[in-house]
C-alpha cells in the first residue's frame, strides 16, 4: 500500500503502512489528530502545525512524515546514531542514505527501523515480523566490531544491505544498547540482519554458515 497524505491547513501528514511497527507513538501523544477509531484516522487539522510536527517525529519507523506551508522541514540530528531494541529492529537516527551494492541511493531517510530478525516482509525495514517469529535479543552490545577507518567527507551514514548479508554501515555513526548506556563509535561496520548472530548487533558469517536469504 503506497503512502497516503492527509492534507490540513499549514500542514500535510502522510503515512507509509508498510513501514508503521504500531509503537503507538502517535495516538498516544496527539489522539486528537491520530485515532485509529475515526475516518479518516490522521486529521492534522485537529491541532497546530508545530504540535503536530513534534509528534509525526517521535514515529521511530519514518511512516509519518511531513510537509509544512511554512518551509519547515526535518532536519537529522546532529549525531548518526543507531540504537538497539529488545527483541526488535535497529532504530537508526541521523542523515541516513539506504544504498545497493552499486552503490544507488535507494532510500534517503532520518528515523528508519531497520529489520534485524531477517524475516521482515519489507527488508530492509521491519515490519513487526518479529513478534511472530520469537526473535529474541535483549539489546546488548557484542564484541565492539565497529571500526574506524579514514573518515570520508560530509556526515551522511550509508547503509548498504548485502545481498543475503549484513547491513554494511559506512560513515561516522554511534551504536548504542537498548538502554543507552553503552556505546560505541566508528565509521565501519557490518551488522546483523538474520537474526542469528551470536555476536550482535555485529555480523559474525551466521548468515552464511546457516544458508540465510533475504527473500525467504
Amino acid at each position: 500500500m503506497a503512502r497516503k497524505s492527509y492534507p490540513a491547513e499549514g500542514i500535510s501528514v502522510s503515512f507509509d503502512p508498510a513501514r508503521c511497527i504500531h509503537a503507538r507513538e502517535c495516538v498516544t501523544w496527539l489522539p486528537g489528530v491520530f485515532d485509529p477509531g475515526k475516518r479518516p484516522w490522521i486529521q492534522p487539522g485537529n491541532s497546530d502545525p508545530e504540535t503536530v510536527t513534534e509528534v509525526v517525529l517521535r514515529c521511530p519507523s519514518g511512516a509519518l512524515r511531513f510537509e509544512r506551508e511554512d518551509g519547515v522541514v526535518e532536519t537529522p540530528p546532529a549525531k548518526n546514531v543507531i540504537s538497539l531494541v529488545p527483541d526488535g529492529p535497529l532504530y537508526a537516527r541521523g542523515d541516513i542514505e539506504i544504498r545497493s551494492v552499486e552503490g544507488e541511493t535507494l532510500y534517503q531517510e532520518t528515523r528508519p527501523a531497520l529489520c534485524r530478525c531477517g524475516a521482515s516482509g519489507n527488508k530492509p525495514f521491519c515490519d513487526n515480523t518479529h513478534l511472530e517469529t520469537g526473535f529474541s535479543h535483549d539489546g546488548s552490545l557484542g564484541e565492539d566490531n565497529l571500526r574506524t577507518e579514514e573518515a570520508s567527507a560530509g556526515h551522511t551514514l550509508g547503509i548498504v544491505p548485502a545481498p543475503n548479508g549484513p547491513l554494511l554501515v559506512h560513515g561516522q555513526v554511534e551504536l548504542r544498547d537498548a538502554a543507552g548506556e553503552a556505546s560505541y563509535s566508528g565509521n565501519k561496520a557490518a551488522l546483523c540482519r538474520c537474526g542469528r548472530s551470536a555476536n550482535k548487533p555485529f555480523c559474525d558469517g551466521s548468515h552464511a554458515r546457516t544458508g540465510w536469504r533475504e527473500d525467504l
